[in-house]
């Protein structure tokens, strides 16, 4: 059976992958008490996107590829995930492949952004359009994480809807040892205000840079 990754569900990933909240990772309740103060250069493209982003929702709320263009690349860009040693890659097919003495099911995805560093996969992001909840791209972005070839450590995911963003975290950890199984943990930040609150802004941007910072550490 094939399923589009759109379609799932969390209750569909605790099913079919064992996928639980870990509610005791602190990770996004510290990872910005060390943060770097951000440059002029980086308040004012914050600044910008914030205008541009509001002028262009005037007349209606913006769409997916909206919200892709005017948030999500100038937050890549103020992050410096446009240069060495990051490459930032567009609309990447995924497929999943579960088995078990039942059926068998092909999950197929694409993701939106995906930030990677040689074949180490950095960051996956999900956009949706502002008309939508933030959280509804959760379950995709999640799905994807659970994709990525380096799930042994932890991966990163953002979701955004051009207002909103929140950040995941997926780790793969071996809870069930009875069963020799690994189970995958997600972590979720709270919903950050992109445009309607300056410091919440400022830590997105920061937890851009937190993130490529990490990986850059965990590859050093």
């Amino acid at each position: 059976m094939i399923t589009n990754a759109s379609s799932l569900t969390l209750g569909a990933l605790r099913q079919t992958f064992g996928l639980r909240l870990d509610s005791s990772d602190r990770f996004f309740d510290e990872w910005l008490n060390n943060a770097p103060t951000l440059t002029e250069a980086e308040l004012q493209g914050l600044d910008r996107l914030t205008r541009n982003y509001t002028y262009l929702s005037q007349e209606e709320p913006p769409l997916e590829e909206i919200v892709k263009l005017v948030v999500i690349s100038p937050l890549l860009d103020l992050a410096g995930f446009y240069q060495f040693p990051f490459l930032v890659k567009a609309e990447v097919s995924t497929n999943i492949e579960v088995a078990d003495e039942a059926n068998a099911i092909a999950i197929q995805g694409r993701i939106d952004i995906l930030v990677i560093q040689d074949s180490f996969w950095i960051l996956v992001i999900e956009s949706k359009p502002a008309r939508l909840d933030v959280t509804a791209g959760i379950p995709q972005a999640l799905t994807y994480l659970l994709s990525a070839p380096n799930l042994q450590s932890s991966c990163y995911g953002m979701v955004t809807n051009g207002r909103e963003v929140l950040f995941l975290k997926c780790d793969s950890f071996a809870r069930l040892r009875h069963r020799h199984q690994n189970v995958p943990q997600y972590t979720r930040s709270h919903t950050y205000r992109l445009l309607e609150n300056t410091s919440e802004r400022i830590q997105v941007l920061q937890g851009l840079k937190q993130i490529g910072a990490y990986i850059g550490d965990l590859r050093s």
